[in-house]
């Protein structure tokens, strides 16, 4: 049974230029999840991630545990799981919607 779903979501804080792209990555990847991970021109990150409910918990909590990045608001919503979907990778950042 297929348990996967995935998730949009957005940080905000003290998160970027701390590291929280590379732990994302680690993280994802000890959890084996799937999706990305970006800066956003506003200060944010955002992070689509796809598995269990539980592989998603591992991997923020994972993220949350570094001295450096301080999550003060997150954002989160269900959106369609993408089938094809195989690694967990870094996006160019986006500076402008």
């Amino acid at each position: 049974m297929d348990n996967r779903i995935r998730k949009i979501m957005r940080f905000y804080g003290y998160v970027q230029g701390v590291g929280f792209r590379w732990r994302a990555i680690q993280a994802a990847r000890a959890a084996g999840v799937t999706g990305w991970v970006r800066n956003r021109y506003d200060g944010s990150v955002s992070m689509e991630i796809q598995g269990s409910e539980e592989q998603i918990n591992a991997v923020i909590q994972m993220i949350t545990r570094s001295p450096y990045i301080e999550i003060t608001k997150t954002y989160s919503k269900t959106i369609p799981v993408k089938e094809d979907e195989r690694d967990f990778t870094v996006k160019d950042s986006e500076w402008h919607d």
